[in-house]
């Protein structure tokens, strides 16, 4: 479990659900340092979701494990449609922010920990770029594995990613040709996530091509039976069994 000074995104979380100013640095391996948009996205009502993102939703069936849940806005959002929904993430704080805001059932959990403990799912999700957090394309092929022996026979996995080829920024160009030459993918970013004086430990974030996606699912039991986007490099993958 992530120390006190390690929940660097949770800290973030929790000010934002208590009225202080919010932001968020994410800071590369390369030194590369971004501000995000902040927590504000992270609470946002579905009215102002992303349109993939609203669209997406409408494939969810049955009880959802909603992966790296943050601050609970899909979770709460399924609950409302009458799902039985397991809200995980790493960030104890996350966690606590989600039971607060009225989500029923929440755990603190990473991805690589989820298992049969948590009993059958008939969808997965992953919003928010969540793919990512298979962290690399063996990662992500063990644990495509894991979720197709927890889900039940016609589940899906609705995850969101973000095509990492479409910029221009010499900054990320550089990188993805550095990650090729250490013989990682292109949008595999080592990332941590500091907040004032609050920073995470060091963690893989995969950003994929569609191609990329279709890849990564071949001989997993998954395939990626549609994509949905509105226009920019992010999409949402609808991902079900073979």
């Amino acid at each position: 479990m992530l120390t006190e000074l390690q929940d660097g995104y949770g800290r973030e979380v929790y000010a934002h659900q208590h009225g202080e100013r919010g932001f968020e640095v994410v800071e590369r391996d390369d030194g590369y340092v971004d501000l995000s948009g902040g927590p504000a996205p992270y609470f946002a009502p579905f009215e102002e979701w992303p349109l993939r993102q609203q669209r997406a939703v409408e494939f969810v069936a049955g009880r959802v494990l909603d992966v790296g849940a943050g601050a609970g806005r899909v979770a709460l959002y399924l609950q409302e449609k009458g799902h039985d929904v397991l809200a995980i993430d790493n960030s104890p704080l996350a966690v606590e922010i989600c039971r607060r805001r009225g989500v029923k059932s929440a755990a603190i959990l990473p991805i690589t920990q989820v298992s049969s403990k948590l009993g059958t799912f008939d969808t997965i999700v992953m919003m928010g770029n969540n793919f990512g957090l298979f962290g690399g394309f063996k990662r992500a092929r063990w644990l495509l594995k894991r979720f197709r022996a927890i889900t039940s026979p016609k589940a899906r996995i609705i995850a969101e990613s973000n095509d990492p080829y479409q910029t221009d920024n010499p900054d990320h160009l550089a990188y993805q040709e550095m990650n090729r030459k250490r013989g990682r993918m292109s949008g595999q970013l080592r990332l941590r996530i500091r907040y004032r004086r609050y920073a995470t430990p060091w963690f893989d974030y995969l950003l994929v091509s569609r191609d990329e996606m279709r890849e990564i699912l071949a001989g997993t039991g998954w395939h990626a039976s549609r994509f949905i986007d509105d226009g920019g490099s992010g999409y949402v993958a609808v991902i079900e069994k073979d």
